[in-house]
């Protein structure tokens, strides 16, 4: 009987043992976007459960044949479905949880933040778009746009002195060909010549996704013949939403050297000429100047800092939106350099240079958007990015040191308003407006240089400080009104007009002063004898500085647009057509002119066409034609009539310089087989009239260095786009392919005489292949993700010469970078980020020649080596909630 029991016992523990397999995929009910991070749990044994991965899938082993699944993701519903056993696989739709968001049409846009999010705004533009979202921007070891700009296809970085990114060249445009946006509206720039934006300046923490837009529609600002960058900052969430992070780190540079600083404190922000009161008589005595800010300091660097912190919610019944940001980084960065060989100067040996740069950035954005109704809503962004660089600059070869000790800081702020408007049934008609102010400013006073010969000081010219400030004020205006005429029979028309006008105010300050040393060249003032630190150095200023230079100036720039646009959708057909008309009033004052008109301005007026059409060619597939003209307005100096007198040739600023026009042609074929996945593939061609580049001319008996139009380039290339995700496993990778051409005068000795010659070569800073490869992992059952990213840029253009032949490369270039963070349910999380793994030196180069055949110098395949450059790895571990 008892064998009987346990025989029974055991019949009953195998029925019970066996288990139900269940794949299951969670889509957003309204959008069919996988949804990643879902929460499963079996309602009757909630110890079972799983987390759906990269596709949106999960797996499930359940002891009982029926079931309920309980099915949870933050901003969605909960979703209950029984399932019996007899089932294998199963899709659960889950429903938004923002009600109002579903109501009112005027606001229901794919914010981006999600990798499908992304892959839905590239999916459904007409024009040509690649975009990152805020999640592959926070998996990414990358802290600032500027860096996190790289992995996205056709897009290089030229980096600053410290190895950092700073500005964007898109499908091998030098920066000056294209534009930055925030939340659409273009930003002024800090520069004190050109109008391009540094990126660095922007957290990338700050964004809701990037967008780089590579071909122009008509309702857009027709100055970007490489593209667009907008950078779409954080929205209000539809509930309420609080994240904050800390995290720490270090650059392995510093683990076997000093970080050299000084104390810029103490700088001084006006000249003595401004202090003065700028008088006609500006002698100066070294009683005008202050020495505190010279002392430096060698030590080991803090740890990095970085934090940031954001709060949004909704009010008033869902009828206000808030969203406030705020974003700290404190980085400790550093490059060291080796010199082997620049033509036109002389070095004893090796020229070793250390760089040590302190970078802190803030920035905070407040963002409120309040709906009227359902038909009316208004935005109000206000964003202020800041950031300041402290870097020492020490080089020094058999002979001579030079030691820089430079401060430069620098803002951007926008506050814009806007407004949408719906009006007639089903909001055919919509009006929408946006009133902008920005500023842009930078200032680096007293930038000061020391040069010494051996171990004492220079004693003519044995220093140099500068102070430079500029500003860059902008006033605009931009309005649109659409009208949807929908036809059943017919297919439906997007009809849209517009306008712009914006109001350029800028000004830019240089006065340099030269010091002596003040003991004279009988008795050289000796480092460790009569001075250990650069603030006991005594000099003596030259009684007069340098306050004529044309860098000061005042320009304007005043420009007015309006536009036309249809846009036409017939079965799998969807076609745009518009034509944009730009007026440009440029114009310049020179404080202290030189024998030239200290006013002058250009006026031109463009009329740029564009048409765009895309063609569903099968399911979750379009094909992609593109036409669009765009122009390139001059830098704001180079149309001053200026006149430098440099060591080897004289540079001159060009009244007559024309802006470039070009044509640029794209054809992309992408397709989307899931909504986090893509595969992209696109070639594209620009043709550019009078594009912009730096020459020769001989004027009388004088040879100038100065910006001229140079006939017509040509620029084209192709593109690869690919992301696929499984499971726990994904892959990123594209490659971009460019080829361009430019013709420019070069200088070229002809015996004892210097004449002109003809030379061809790609665009400056344009890398032929560039390449990005990234593995993402992701274990949602246990809260890991990873990331590990390569990035390759070709060889390409650094330095341009002004002699034939003696062009500088940059060799090409390849950097690994590594992320990870670990997850918890109670929205905490820790994360590391490694940048620079293999810490690859950088390499630049003169090609091999005749020119080159007497260089004494190192050499890599019988290029002659300019300068090895090493940036070190970095390192950040942090903490992240999220609630």
């Amino acid at each position: 009987m008892k064998s009987k029991w346990i025989l029974g016992a055991c019949l009953l523990a195998s029925v019970n043992a066996q288990a139900w397999d269940l794949k299951g995929k969670i889509r957003d009910a309204q959008t069919g976007e996988e949804i990643i991070g879902a929460s499963v749990v079996v309602k009757e044994e909630p110890t079972q459960g799983a987390v759906t991965g990269l596709d949106g899938s999960f797996n499930l082993s359940v002891g009982r044949k029926k079931y309920t699944l309980v099915c949870s993701y933050v901003g969605y519903q909960k979703y209950e479905v029984v399932v019996d056993g007899s089932k294998s696989e199963i899709e659960i739709p889950l429903k938004s949880d923002d009600v109002l968001l579903e109501g009112i049409t005027v606001i229901a846009s794919n914010p981006g933040r999600t990798e499908a999010g992304a892959r839905g705004i590239e999916k459904q533009a007409m024009n040509v778009v690649n975009v990152m979202s805020a999640k592959a921007m926070e998996l990414s070891p990358d802290i600032t746009v500027a860096n996190v700009i790289q992995r996205m296809s056709g897009v290089t970085v030229e980096r600053n002195s410290s190895g950092e990114g700073q500005y964007a060249i898109l499908r091998g445009m030098d920066k000056r060909y294209n534009y930055t946006l925030i939340n659409g509206v273009k930003i002024p720039s800090p520069d004190n010549k050109n109008r391009f934006v540094p990126l660095d300046i922007f957290p990338s923490e700050m964004l809701d996704r990037l967008e780089v837009t590579k071909s122009l529609t008509a309702d857009m600002e027709g100055d970007g013949i490489g593209g667009a960058v907008n950078l779409v900052m954080k929205d209000a969430p539809s509930e309420r939403q609080f994240t904050a992070n800390l995290s720490t780190g270090y650059n392995a540079m510093y683990f076997d050297r000093d970080f050299q600083s000084f104390n810029y404190g103490d700088i001084a922000k006006q000249s003595p000429y401004e202090v003065m009161g700028k008088p006609e008589d500006y002698k100066v005595t070294m009683d005008n100047f202050r020495m505190s800010n010279l002392r430096m300091d060698w030590k080991k660097p803090l740890p990095d800092l970085t934090a940031g912190i954001s709060y949004g919610d909704r009010f008033f019944n869902n009828k206000l939106g808030v969203m406030l940001a705020g974003s700290f980084l404190n980085t400790y960065r550093g490059k060291e350099s080796q010199i082997y060989y620049q033509p036109g100067t002389t070095h004893y040996g090796i020229d070793y240079r250390n760089y040590s740069s302190q970078q802190t950035r803030a920035g905070v954005h407040a963002k409120l958007d309040y709906n009227i109704n359902d038909n009316h809503k208004l935005t109000w962004y206000n964003g202020y990015m800041d950031m300041s660089e402290a870097e020492v600059r020490d080089g020094q070869d058999d002979k001579e040191r030079q030691v820089r000790m430079k401060w430069n800081h620098q803002y951007i702020f926008n506050s814009t308003l806007k407004g949408e408007h719906l009006f007639l049934e089903n909001g055919k008609l919509k009006l929408d407006w946006s009133a902008v102010w920005s500023k842009a400013f930078s200032e680096t006073p007293d930038n000061a240089e020391i040069y010494l010969q051996g171990t004492h000081v220079q004693t003519s010219g044995a220093a140099v400080r500068r102070w430079e400030h500029n500003s860059d004020q902008d006033k605009a205006a931009y309005v649109n009104l659409s009208y949807k005429l929908q036809n059943a029979a017919n297919g439906t028309f997007d009809f849209s007009v517009g306008g712009m006008y914006r109001d350029k105010k800028r000004d830019s300050f240089f006065n340099e002063y030269t010091f002596n040393s003040a003991t004279g060249s009988k008795d050289p003032q000796y480092l460790g004898e009569d001075w250990n630190n650069f603030d006991e150095i005594l000099l003596t200023p030259r009684p007069y500085g340098n306050i004529g230079d044309p860098l000061n100036y005042d320009a304007t720039e005043r420009i007015g647009a309006a536009y036309g646009m249809v846009k036409y959708t017939y079965g799998k057909w969807e076609f745009i057509a518009g034509v944009r008309m730009e007026h440009t009033n440029q114009g310049y004052v020179l404080k202290f002119a030189r024998d030239v008109d200290p006013e002058g301005n250009q006026k031109y007026t463009d009329i740029l066409p564009s048409f765009h059409t895309k063609y569903n060619v099968h399911e979750n597939a379009n094909l992609r034609f593109s036409y669009a003209r765009s122009i390139n307005r001059p830098s704001f100096f180079e149309i001053v009539p200026y006149s430098i007198i440099n060591e080897d040739y004289k540079e001159k600023g060009n009244p007559d310089l024309k802006h470039t026009v070009a044509d640029n042609v794209d054809v992309r074929y992408e397709f989307f087989p899931r909504s986090s996945e893509q595969f992209m593939v696109g070639v594209f061609y620009k043709k550019l009239d009078n594009p912009i580049e730096y020459g020769l001319i001989n004027e009388g008996q004088d040879t100038y260095y100065k910006p001229m139009n140079f006939g017509t380039a040509r620029n084209l290339g192709a593109e690869i786009d690919v992301m696929k995700y499984f499971n726990w496993f994904g892959i990123k990778a594209n490659y971009t392919y460019t080829h361009s051409k430019v013709t420019t005068d070069k200088r070229v000795m002809d015996g004892s005489e210097v004449t002109s010659k003809r030379q061809s070569r790609p665009l400056f800073g344009q890398a032929a292949h560039v390449a990005n490869l990234s593995f993402l992992f992701k274990d949602t059952k246990h809260g890991w993700e990873g990331q590990l990213a390569g990035s390759y840029t070709g060889k390409r253009l650094s330095d341009i010469s002004n002699w034939y032949d003696d062009d500088i490369w940059e060799d090409g270039y390849f950097q690994l970078d590594a992320s990870v963070e670990k997850s918890w349910k109670n929205g905490i999380s820790v994360f590391a980020k490694a940048s620079n793994l293999l810490d690859i030196p950088l390499l630049r180069f003169i090609q091999k020649g005749p020119h080159t055949a007497d260089v004494d110098s190192e050499r890599k395949d019988g290029n002659v080596i300019e300068r090895k450059e090493w940036h070190g790895q970095s390192f950040m571990l942090g903490i992240r909630y999220r609630l």
